[in-house]
């Protein structure tokens, strides 16, 4: 069983398919580069799968979907001027508490 989802234009040979496959019982994920070929018996133009691509677990649909928003944000980021933040990074207005607490806390203990 495999669902198409989304085919996206990369070129005028290639495609991006975004399908749901089943393998071993499991429901995967798979975003993978497909080439236009002529169907040997048919003669037909098709397209069949390359390796370059990913597959996950269905069960890691939502980590995808958090890291596509996190692009999302990244990209009208770029559009705006601002600095994208970084995982782990604090955000500057947290930066800018930090900083007044240590100076408070160091006139404190003065």
């Amino acid at each position: 069983m495999s669902v198409i989802i989304k085919d996206i234009k990369k070129n005028n040979n290639e495609i991006i398919r975004i399908e749901v496959s089943e393998f071993k019982g499991r429901e995967l994920i798979n975003v993978r580069i497909w080439y236009q070929a002529i169907d040997s018996a048919s003669g037909d133009l098709v397209f069949k799968p390359t390796q370059k691509g990913i597959t996950l677990n269905i069960a890691e649909f939502e980590e995808l979907k958090d890291g596509v928003e996190k692009l999302g944000n990244y990209i009208q980021d770029q559009l705006t001027g601002k600095k994208p933040k970084q995982p782990g990074e604090e955000s500057p207005d947290k930066e800018k508490k930090g900083k007044k607490e240590k100076s408070e806390k160091a006139e404190d203990e003065e």
